[in-house]
């Protein structure tokens, strides 16, 4: 269930937002990246993702942004641990703190050819290394 859009402007000034960010590898050990075409972030080279729905479960959320954003099938999705960020501009592109806790998974993808953005993202790379300020927590790191 989506949010209505003035009632999600309330929440996001309030609260952090819960999202899912993957990291997706190929056969190479490359990591795949899209150019993103919003905010938070926009113009940058990122791991797909984005927010959890209403009822949604994180592992169901996971699978959703990948048929959504990459039109893939992902399987054998691994927790890795989370990244937090609190961005200057928020989702919208507005000058008001965003603050997002990402619960990050991992999958790997045998067929890469198959991989079609949505208007989320304008391309995408397979990269050697994720993104410098893309730091994610483990269990021991949670302080």
């Amino acid at each position: 269930m989506r949010i209505p859009e003035d009632l999600y402007a309330s929440i996001r000034q309030a609260i952090p937002i819960i999202c899912v960010d993957l990291v997706i590898e190929n056969s190479d050990g490359h990591f795949l990246l899209v150019k993103r075409t919003n905010h938070p972030l926009k113009a940058e080279w990122w791991v797909p993702g984005g927010r959890l729905l209403h009822s949604e479960t994180v592992m169901s959320g996971a699978i959703r942004k990948g048929k959504e954003e990459l039109g893939i099938e992902l399987e054998n999705l691994t927790f890795m641990g989370f990244f937090e960020e609190t961005f200057e501009v928020d989702c919208r592109g507005a000058d008001i703190p965003y603050h997002t806790i990402s619960l990050v998974y991992r999958s790997r993808v045998v067929d890469s050819d198959h991989i079609r953005l949505d208007e989320q993202s304008s391309d995408f790379i397979w990269a050697t290394a994720l993104p410098e300020k893309f730091i994610i927590k483990k269990g021991e790191e949670f302080q």
